[in-house]
């Protein structure tokens, strides 16, 4: 039977959004007839831990889905061993780079790559902790759906289950190894109140995020639509495209990949650095690997304690960092660009090599470009006053580490990825006994 991993990342309290993964979970396995395995990957403190534990319990059985529900404790006994199994040099630091202390949106998702990987799971299906599913006629909006209707097939044949076809013949036999779609809701970056404050300071930060290049009417309209997800329209019928899928129109909290991917290349694993973990959704594109672009988008809202002075500042230092990481990942994605096929294999599989030759030549660019971009951020940030004053105190503080991170993470990207394919391959059955005994339900007759 068909395996796939449903992972709920979480350093939040979620009870009510484990209960509706779960049951997206029961959808899958009832409709698709594949086993299910719900992955939550807990790094709450301990009241909140407690209370995820008891939603768990609380789950009633499904047929054909077994639940995991993972502390750091676990993760790291986990990742020990699989580190340890594949021999690989710095097996403290790439350990470091699994289970960082800080937040890491690349490193949560590894984890749950290996986990699956552990559990022989054909794809891994992401969602967020800060996020609900839409409505119709009452019944949740499933994006499990689309992708387990069409993850792993080859694109001729996965295009009986879209709406629309927009995909090169000449892409035709390859697999489909992304599914994926937005949200609908707050946007998913705080930068909306900074349009509010100062829409010319608005226009110059957030261009920061947009590649150079770009006439000025692209780069109008890129700057216009950043980080504002799938619009305000609520779902009312499937509309589905085989295509390349654009990296923008995709959310993290509303995707899956095939294995065939995630397999072989991992995410950034940057520490309290937004963004990043959207690398593969561009090596996906450039690769010219079919995917599916859907419109069951989720339902993004913020936090009490991303709406907290400290939150917010938490927040924006993350937004930070990931303006000083463009330079580096758009060097990385030009050179995937160029390579396009040659990033395949004689199999149409993506080539590990290439794509960590282009993260190491990254790292390497000129830092000077970076320091003038945060002398951006500290003037328009101070020019606002508030809470956006105390965010440039605490960038101009970290300036010259924000700078130095920068290279790293992507020095840090390297190591991992040359190491990838190792820790994969021996998390097949190496670590699996270490995980706890799951919950599961008879399973079903596919």
């Amino acid at each position: 039977m068909r395996r796939v991993c449903l992972t709920l990342p979480t350093n939040r309290a979620c009870t009510a959004t484990i209960a509706a993964v779960a049951e997206e979970a029961a959808y899958g396995a009832r409709e698709f007839g594949v086993e299910v395995h719900l992955l939550v990957l807990d790094s709450s403190a301990p009241a909140d831990l407690a209370a995820h534990r008891a939603a768990v319990a609380a789950l009633p059985p499904a047929p054909g889905v077994v639940v995991h529900h993972l502390d750091e404790e676990r993760q790291r006994t986990f990742l020990r061993a699989v580190v340890t199994a594949s021999g690989a040099a710095e097996a403290d630091r790439l350990l470091d780079l699994m289970l960082p202390t800080g937040v890491s949106y690349g490193a949560c998702t590894n984890r749950a790559f290996l986990v699956a990987e552990a559990l022989g799971c054909a794809s891994v299906h992401r969602r967020d902790s800060d996020s609900r599913y839409q409505l119709l006629d009452g019944k949740p909006v499933f994006p499990l759906h689309h992708e387990l209707a069409v993850l792993g097939r080859r694109a001729a044949d996965a295009a009986d289950a879209v709406t629309r076809r927009r995909l090169d013949p000449g892409c035709a036999e390859r697999t489909v190894v992304l599914a994926g779609a937005s949200f609908i809701g707050e946007p998913s970056v705080d930068v909306a109140g900074i349009r509010d404050l100062d829409p010319e300071a608005y226009d110059e930060v957030v261009g920061l995020s947009v590649p150079s290049g770009h006439p000025e009417i692209w780069r109008r309209n890129l700057i216009d639509e950043a980080f504002r997800g799938g619009g305000t329209t609520p779902f009312t019928t499937d509309v589905a495209t085989l295509t390349l899928v654009s990296p923008t129109r995709v959310d993290m909290c509303n995707v899956a990949l095939g294995r065939e991917v995630y397999g072989r290349v991992p995410l950034p694993p940057a520490t309290d650095t937004i963004g990043t973990d959207y690398f593969l959704l561009h090596l996906v594109r450039h690769a010219r690997l079919p995917g599916v672009l859907h419109n069951r988008h989720i339902v993004n809202y913020y936090t009490g304690e991303r709406r907290s002075d400290e939150g917010f500042l938490a927040y924006q230092l993350r937004f930070a960092k990931y303006l000083l990481a463009v330079p580096h990942l758009e060097a990385v994605y030009t050179g995937l660009a160029e390579a396009g096929d040659a990033l395949l294999d004689a199999g149409g599989l993506v080539r590990p090599d290439a794509v960590a030759a282009l993260l190491r030549e990254s790292a390497l660019i000129d830092p000077a470009g970076n320091a003038a971009r945060l002398d951006v951020l500290n003037r328009r940030y101070r020019s606002l006053g508030g809470r956006y004053a105390a965010a440039a105190d605490r960038f101009a503080a970290l300036r010259d580490p924000l700078l130095a991170a920068a290279r790293s993470d992507m020095e840090d990207f390297a190591l991992l990825a040359d190491a990838w394919g190792s820790l994969t391959a021996h998390a097949k059955g190496t670590a699996v006994n270490l995980l706890p005994r799951p919950r599961t339900a008879p399973a079903v007759t596919p």
